[in-house]
């Protein structure tokens, strides 16, 4: 009997084992591109890149991650699939993923990625839902395991929107073994079963500089998500309090660092000195997404890690 298909849809998908060899694979494959080692596992296989959100990070690190490998990536924007509208994401599933080798989806609801994996025939990735934002974090973790060594035992602080983001960094907090601290405003906490899931991983505050205080890392993102523009002003108003500024990373351990998934808003959930000064590693984090997408793609194209 055949192996069943592998997807990727949130971390939950991973052993912790698998997740620690992964970010290990990650760094090895950043060091083979910087020595210039011609490297290409995924000769004549190609990735469909669907996007229903448009997006900068994710659609050049998983394009270019396949060119490197010697593979194609092939996108398609909204104008140019029926996901969804006039045919069924069975369907279109069923179809799809008998022409291509992976499918990578960046959505809105996470029930369309669920009912594409359900029905495709090949290996599925969430590029980012509403609901979860998986490969962020693996290059998150990638990039404090280079800065600061194994994040397990360690304390990070997610400062605003519990929104894809944070309920990605709740699950990494399960599989990674570190404390979580949320703060955010009432109206606007992580869903109720990721809180429950999470159990003593993670807990809620709503002071930041509280949810700082001796923290290793600190993370933020938008207040206001792709498709929730027209809130704008309401949540600029829900989160005054929740830039991470210099207070806020004072609070922290003198080594702790920032990430942000970007693009950033300087002067709202974060201020410049502190995504343009020393402690902030975003650039290597949103490098970061090729390479650890590059590690995924051989894991579910190639059916295991290799020794980093």
């Amino acid at each position: 009997m055949p192996e069943p298909i592998r997807h990727f849809l949130t971390l939950r998908d991973l052993t912790a084992d698998e997740a620690r060899a992964l970010l290990h694979r990650a760094i090895a494959l950043k060091r083979m591109r910087a020595e210039g080692v011609d490297y290409r596992p995924l000769r004549h296989r190609t990735l469909a890149m669907v996007f229903e959100k448009s997006s900068t990070r994710t659609r050049v690190s998983f394009e270019a991650g396949m060119v490197e490998f010697g593979g194609h990536a092939l996108f398609l924007s909204p104008r140019d699939t029926q996901l969804g509208r006039g045919e069924p994401i069975e369907d279109s599933a069923r179809v799809l993923s008998r022409m291509v080798d992976a499918v990578m989806i960046r959505t809105f609801d996470h029930d369309k990625v669920e009912r594409f994996a359900a029905h495709s025939r090949v290996p599925v990735i969430n590029g980012l839902t509403d609901r979860f934002h998986p490969c962020q974090l693996l290059a998150d973790m990638q990039t404090y395991l280079e800065h600061r060594g194994d994040i397990a035992g360690r304390t990070v602080a997610f400062v605003g929107d519990g929104n894809n983001m944070c309920h990605s960094y709740m699950n990494a907090a399960r599989l990674f073994d570190f404390e979580l601290r949320v703060a955010c405003p009432a109206d606007f906490e992580p869903d109720a079963d990721l809180i429950a899931a999470a159990g003593n991983r993670c807990s809620l505050l709503r002071d930041p500089r509280e949810a700082a205080a001796g923290a290793d890392l600190v993370v933020t993102d938008v207040w206001a998500s792709m498709g929730q523009e027209s809130e704008q002003d309401d949540r600029a108003t829900a989160f005054a309090r929740y830039c991470v500024d210099a207070e806020v990373m004072a609070a922290a351990k003198p080594d702790a660092i920032f990430m942000h998934c970007l693009p950033a808003h300087r002067g709202e959930e974060v201020s410049a000195c502190v995504i343009d000064g020393p402690q902030s590693v975003v650039w290597d984090e949103a490098e970061n997404r090729l390479h650890a997408q590059k590690a995924l793609l051989e894991m579910l194209l190639l059916g295991g890690i290799p020794d980093a």
